[in-house]
């Protein structure tokens, strides 16, 4: 009797055949009998058959499909010319290129037909206060000095506002280590070029007046402590303080010195003080900045004049004017590295400039400069064409009134025409004072930014095109004065390189996007401090406090 097979039959396998070897069922041991079978006979057979023998081995299939492909590649350059050569073009990336010219010849049609917004300057600010007003609280001191610990000497280095830092950080560091303060001593500088000292700037005995009860100033250090140095202010212990260093690092470090040798000097001062600082500390450098600092007489007097002369020619616009500050000097330009539509000659001035004001700064092995980076970064100085073209998409017609603060314009004759074209009104302190009255001040930059500051300080609107001290401290002046809001215009110039960059815009959707801007810097007026700002240009809560509220700084 035959065992039964558990597995099921298939085909005509008899019940008593034994399964397959595992052998005879890999593929490898399959090809090996096919192969021991009949040879094809015919020629189309014989490579079918080498074909697929290859084909079947993993060593065929890695030497057959390199060899395929080199042979489609010899066929595909046997049917391709190469007399031509195609060329990649790199497009360049949106707001990277300056093309504001021809945006500006695209648009000036219509907007020299739109009539729609003639009144925007005397409705500028109409919603500003929704929050409510501030009002100034800096409360001077009424008790009498303690006895001084020592004397401070300060090195004021950089242009007029960089000065005013170390002015009004130097005024609350003395307070705070119970020292007297030296009037500060102003460095020449290479690029300001300006030798005037604190008296030929600011009202020196107002000053030192206005401070009296809360720290002591005095004009020169006294002869018995310098004749302890032979005289010689190099021989007195000079710190070299790190930028943004702590009132606590003052009373730890530098007050122990300043017992024991009762004068010591820092040199340089700007930016020595961080922003977060105790209120009593912060109260002082609001008094210094707000209160105590005032113009040398005949620079206020010659800035309040051509004040009243814009007023004067403002007079459809109810007296309201805007102040620009545009920063496109030579310098300005050379500094930034960015490419306008100058050609060779531009590039060679800029070289020169970089050279005059650096000195291979610029030209160090292996440093790569960017300029398309930096005009989309917001980073170049907007041109006269630029501000004229953002200025009458923001609302303000040929009948608005201008002041410009600056320096000297670059190729002024080529880059000012079109702003003049837009803006016919415009004026200068060169166009509104006379030669004479300008002579006095006409080589002294810092006098003359001083004359502008106050011009700016007073215009219904002030437009900041660049960034710097002169805005920063002028944000913050004109809070103090404004119950709290700027009334500045801060446009964003990421974005406007792109838009300046797009020869697609319509003139509707330029305006649309330029009023939105307007109305942005509008809603950031009225800012509160926070840790890190500064009250140079951020003055609410510690140097102003709520229309009626009775708290004081």
């Amino acid at each position: 009797m035959q065992a039964k097979n558990r597995l099921p039959s298939s085909g005509n396998d008899s019940p008593t055949s034994p399964p397959s070897s595992p052998r005879s069922r890999s593929p490898r041991y399959r090809n090996r009998s096919f192969r021991s079978g009949r040879a094809p006979q015919t020629l189309g057979q014989r490579l079918s058959w080498i074909v697929l023998s290859v084909l079947l081995r993993r060593q065929g299939m890695f030497l057959f499909a390199p060899l395929l492909y080199i042979a489609g590649m010899l066929f595909y350059m046997g049917t391709v010319s190469f007399d031509v050569v195609p060329v990649i073009k790199r497009r360049n990336a949106p707001g990277s290129v300056y093309r504001s010219p021809q945006l500006y010849a695209k648009l000036r049609p219509e907007m020299d037909s739109d009539n729609s917004s003639s009144d925007a300057i005397l409705n500028i600010w109409k919603n500003s206060y929704k929050g409510g007003e501030w009002r100034p609280c800096i409360n001077k001191s009424s008790q009498v000095l303690p006895e001084s610990n020592g004397y401070i000497y300060v090195e004021a280095n950089g242009g007029l506002n960089q000065q005013r830092t170390s002015i009004c950080n130097a005024v609350a560091v003395a307070g705070y280590l119970n020292a007297t303060l030296i009037i500060p001593y102003f460095h020449y500088h290479s690029i300001w070029r300006d030798p005037s000292n604190f008296s030929e700037i600011y009202d020196e005995e107002f000053f030192i007046k206005s401070l009296e009860n809360d720290v002591r100033i005095v004009r020169e250090i006294p002869h018995y402590i310098m004749e302890r140095f032979d005289y010689n202010l190099s021989n007195v212990y000079n710190f070299r303080i790190k930028a943004w260093s702590s009132i606590k690092y003052y009373s730890e470090r530098v007050l122990p010195k300043l017992l024991e040798e009762k004068i010591i000097r820092i040199s340089p001062f700007a930016n020595r003080l961080s922003f977060d600082v105790p209120p009593a500390v912060q109260r002082l450098r609001c008094l210094a900045n707000y209160q105590a600092l005032r113009f040398f007489s005949p620079i206020l007097t010659l800035g309040e004049t051509l004040v009243a002369r814009m007023k004067e020619r403002s007079a459809n616009n109810s007296g309201k004017y805007i102040s620009v500050h545009l920063r496109f000097e030579e310098d300005m330009v050379a500094f930034s590295c960015c490419i306008y539509d100058g050609g060779g000659q531009e590039k060679l001035d800029m070289d020169a400039a970089r050279e005059r004001g650096w000195r291979g700064k610029f030209t160090k092995p292996g440093r790569v400069i960017h300029p398309g980076a930096i005009r989309l970064n917001g980073k170049c100085p907007l041109t006269p064409l630029e501000v004229g073209l953002m200025l009458r998409g923001m609302g303000f017609d040929r009948s608005t009134n201008i002041y410009l603060a600056s320096g000297r314009i670059y190729d002024s004759e080529r880059h000012m025409a079109p702003l003049l074209d837009m803006f016919p009104l415009l004026q200068t302190k060169e166009t509104l004072a006379s030669p004479d009255e300008l002579s006095p001040f006409q080589n002294y930059s810092s006098r003359m930014a001083a004359i502008d500051y106050t011009v700016c300080l007073h215009s219904e609107v002030f437009v900041t095109t660049q960034g710097g001290n002169f805005p920063h401290f002028l944000l913050g002046h004109r809070r103090y004065l404004y119950g709290g809001h700027s009334r500045t215009i801060r446009p964003d110039k990421r974005k406007l390189a792109v838009i300046f960059d797009n020869p697609n815009i319509g003139w509707k959707s330029f305006k649309r996007q330029m009023l939105n801007m307007r109305s942005h810097s509008d809603s950031k007026g009225i800012e509160l401090k926070r840790p890190n700002d500064s009250i140079y240009s951020v003055p609410c809560p510690d140097c102003m406090c709520r229309v009626n509220s009775t708290e004081d700084s």
